[in-house]
């Protein structure tokens, strides 16, 4: 584990040690052509996290929420992959998505953290449901603080919260056809208690 948090701190200071960067502190991934794009692995990072949880020994709860009615249930370890696993698909990498997602780096001071930025391109197949996610990386120790993600299946949105060593969350919205929204369920797992 320790030597997976080396190499994303790495990852993160080379990412950030950019001499080409404009004086706002803003940086397209898509300022120069020769730059390559190394995407943020957060298929990696979580699995890490999941690994961690199981040798830390500690029983994640699970909260579903349902038309404001509440019921929670323990975790056993050996399940937090399939119930963690609209995080972990796709595989984010810098190998499989590069180009159909962009990226953007900047230091976010609302948040104190720095955000990269994905969004889809228009050329991104509809087989990929993945439309947007955020990794927000504190600045002064170089820890990822927390990972958003946003799907789109059918008339469904997935907005997936991931907040680093303490709980992830997932919330189904369902997109009616008159334009208005609604909360179909929301599941949210904790294992800082």
């Amino acid at each position: 584990m320790r030597l997976f948090v080396l190499l994303i701190s790495i990852f993160f200071l080379s990412a950030c040690n950019n001499s080409n960067a404009p004086a706002t502190g803003v940086q397209n991934s898509t300022d120069t052509a020769k730059q390559k794009i190394v995407f943020f692995p957060v298929t990696n990072y979580l699995r890490g996290q999941i690994y961690d949880i199981a040798e830390k020994g500690i029983l994640p709860i699970k909260y579903t929420t349902i038309n404001n009615h509440t019921d929670s249930v323990m975790v056993k370890f050996d399940q937090m992959n399939e119930l963690a696993a609209e995080f972990l698909h796709p595989v984010i990498d810098s190998l499989n998505l590069v180009p159909f997602y962009t990226e953007t780096k900047f230091l976010d001071q609302t948040v104190n953290a720095f955000t990269f930025t994905y969004d889809a391109k228009p050329q991104k197949p509809d087989s990929l449901v993945l439309q947007h996610w955020n990794v927000y990386i504190e600045p002064e120790k170089g820890k990822v603080q927390r990972i958003y993600m946003e799907k789109r299946i059918g008339n469904k949105s997935l907005l997936l919260t991931w907040e680093s060593n303490k709980w992830c969350n997932t919330t189904t919205i369902r997109n009616n056809a008159d334009g208005t929204s609604s909360v179909e369920k929301e599941e949210k797992i904790s294992w800082n208690y």
